[in-house]
């Protein structure tokens, strides 16, 4: 049991595994909120936050005379394209063993589409990463990210982009991303993407194109990422209001 934790990204984490597989897996419920604020050495209104949080990702349900619901078949799902995950943990919890293949940087101008996903001029310095993700040693998400040289901040070296993006964002550039708008879409490997993939030219292709914003609603990074088929199950879920 957690002795005490001030950080709600810890409390949901904690309180997301325990309900998976720790020791609320077998339970209906979560114990009452006096009880489990206790439990974690945190208030009450520190609880009902991550609470909240937990219930508008559907992990939760809180009802007034039944207490707090544990969504079983909602923890239960591998993946949810309306939560943000890691790459590495995305292949984790499908049942792979993550790995990545590469990653490589380089320095270049802005295309018209880039230009405006980041609200920049056309040919407006920017920085790709390119990074190949394994599934048991077998390509399984390839993303290029693309952002203007004018956010990086500080020097870095090439091995401090292997970390997740959002880890250099944060250290090099200063720059938070609070939310996303991603555009999914099918597609078809062409042979410059089956090489990188290893599958056929015309194999079915899940293609996502994202943008981040920060909390001021700025464009910091886009993002183009492809699945290969198989490998994923996305879930979304929607909430009837």
């Amino acid at each position: 049991m957690m002795e005490r934790a001030v950080q709600p990204k810890t409390i949901r984490a904690w309180l997301v595994n325990a309900m998976k597989q720790g020791e609320y897996a077998r339970s209906e419920r979560l114990p009452p909120e006096k009880v489990l604020a206790e439990q974690l050495g945190i208030s009450r209104t520190q609880l009902r936050d991550v609470l909240a949080g937990l219930e508008r990702e559907g992990f939760i349900t809180r009802r007034h005379g039944v207490g707090t619901i544990i969504n079983h078949h909602v923890l239960n799902v591998a993946n949810r394209m309306d939560i943000e995950c890691e790459f590495m943990d995305m292949i984790r919890h499908n049942g792979y063993e993550p790995g990545t293949a590469y990653v490589r940087s380089s320095e270049g101008t802005a295309t018209a589409t880039e230009a405006k996903q980041l609200n920049l001029e056309e040919n407006t310095p920017v920085l790709r990463v390119e990074r190949l993700c394994t599934a048991d040693d077998k390509p399984a998400i390839y993303c290029v990210d693309v952002m203007a040289m004018s956010i990086i901040k500080k020097q870095y070296l090439e091995e401090d982009l292997e970390k997740p993006i959002f880890f250099f964002l944060q250290k090099y550039c200063d720059a938070v991303p609070f939310m996303d708008l991603t555009d999914i879409r099918a597609m078809v490997a062409d042979e410059s993407l089956g090489q990188i993939m290893q599958v056929p030219k015309g194999t079915p292709i899940l293609c996502m194109d994202e943008v981040d914003y920060d909390v001021e609603g700025n464009p910091v990074i886009c993002s183009r990422e492809h699945f290969v088929d198989g490998v994923f199950r996305h879930t979304v879920m929607r909430k009837k209001l």
